[in-house]
């Protein structure tokens, strides 16, 4: 039987292997490791203007040109992961972003960091893909829905992460962003270490055996309606969620310690750091408790929930002018934002067929957040016209609300058991809730 396989019912919860543990683990290091490093350049990039003599909406495109080459890295590394098996693959990506990442720290002018963040981009694009499938895979399915929230939350804890080494590497040792940059290479090594402890997926396994038993070629299976309809709708739904997320979070930052006149909180820079810290406390939170939740109401109704009840905290989020009252709405409004992402592993593993598994999630969510790429240079343009509150309403807002939208006209698979003939092929319908 596989690990992700149904638990009986009566019987008490299993303990993880040493396996499900290092695959997990290595999964969660690899998105803490992608937000560590995509968040030190949100809150570096006004150093990194200064630096090499720039206006700060133009160095903000070095986040538009990482997001860029995402579907790519998911692409290459996905189409690797379902046709080699997901552990070759993984190994590989984490090496070749750990050296990249490195190197930025390196960059001798603003164009030669471009072409690095892009090729990061390549690297990271495969990370969360590959490492939420080998991880939602080995996970027991009634674990799925807090392993999903635990899963995710590595995307904030990056965050808080890179927001403590600016506060200690920039703010009380007064270092240059170069040396941000340079610790990036601790986590990814870290994975690294303890993904040569993983072994290799059974699901991948059992769906190779099947494909051989019902001649599916991947090709076709890649071609397949279903498939090709159940891909453009996770897009677009991605998209959607991460406009909503780098629209609470990319901006953010800049907009604490921006001049009340250009309508800004005019906060000191450890100020905003601080809140920064609280509001991702805030959205690991979110990610844990409702991760969990959807195991019980669903992944559809509780995503939907997260996102209705963020709409009301958006004035205490954007229009708030003291720092208790940002610092409430910000922790608020990530409790319900990033707790919509907490079902996000569990659901976009659960809707693809185990055989592209490595591929269809990840692409999905990569080319989502290629749509969404120029959130920050938009909040930018928005704000300088006419302030940081109406740039964060106007772009939280309407994705809010699609969230919301998309969610429900689609379907979900809570629960659905991995491994199997029927899942190997076809994406699950509606009604496999376990």
């Amino acid at each position: 039987m596989s690990a992700s396989a149904t638990a009986p019912a009566g019987r008490r919860r299993v303990a993880l292997t040493g396996d499900q543990r290092n695959s997990f683990l290595a999964a969660q290091l690899g998105w803490t490791m992608d937000a560590f490093d995509y968040f030190i350049v949100v809150f570096v990039y006004a150093d990194i203007a200064k630096s090499f003599g720039m206006e700060k909406s133009e160095v903000a495109l070095i986040t538009t040109a990482t997001l860029v080459m995402r579907p790519v890295g998911a692409l290459l590394f996905g189409l690797l992961a379902d046709r080699f098996g997901r552990r070759a693959p993984l190994m590989i990506d984490v090496c070749f972003y750990s050296v990249i990442g490195f190197l930025c720290a390196f960059a001798p002018n603003f164009w030669v960091l471009i072409v690095l963040r892009m090729l990061y981009g390549i690297g990271m694009g495969g990370e969360w893909g590959l490492g939420a499938a080998l991880a939602m895979e080995k996970i027991p399915a009634e674990r799925r829905g807090f392993f999903s929230g635990l899963l995710q939350v590595g995307y904030s804890c990056g965050y808080l992460l890179a927001a403590v080494a600016f506060l200690v590497v920039h703010g009380a040792l007064g270092l240059s962003w170069r040396w941000l940059f340079g610790l990036s290479i601790i986590p990814a090594l870290i994975s690294l270490l303890i993904r040569s402890r993983v072994k290799e997926s059974e699901v991948w396994e059992n769906a190779q055996e099947t494909l051989k038993v019902t001649r599916t070629r991947f090709r076709d299976l890649l071609l397949d309606k279903k498939v090709i309809r159940r891909f453009v709708y996770l897009i677009l739904l991605m998209t959607a969620f991460n406009l909503s997320s780098h629209g609470t979070q990319d901006v953010y930052p800049t907009f604490l310690q921006a001049k009340p006149e250009t309508g800004g909180a005019g906060l000191s820079a450890n100020t905003a750091t601080v809140i920064a810290i609280v509001y991702n406390v805030g959205a690991i939170i979110g990610g844990l408790v409702f991760g969990t939740l959807s195991s019980r109401f669903g992944r559809r109704y509780t995503i939907a929930f997260c996102a209705v009840l963020a709409l009301p905290i958006v004035p205490l989020f954007a229009y708030s002018k003291t720092a208790a009252f940002l610092c409430l709405g910000s922790f608020l409004m990530q409790v319900m934002v990033q707790g919509a992402w907490g079902v996000i592993p569990a659901h976009l593993t659960e809707m693809s067929p185990d055989a592209i598994r490595g591929f269809y999630p990840g692409v999905t969510y990569q080319l989502g957040n290629l749509l969404a790429s120029l959130n920050l240079p938009i909040q930018e343009a928005l704000a300088a016209r006419h302030g940081y509150p109406f740039a964060l309403t106007a772009t939280v807002v309407p994705t809010l609300v699609a969230v919301v939208v998309l969610v429900l006209i689609g379907t979900e698979a809570r629960g659905i058991q991995f491994g199997r003939r029927e899942t190997a092929t076809q994406p699950a319908g509606a009604r496999a809730t376990g």
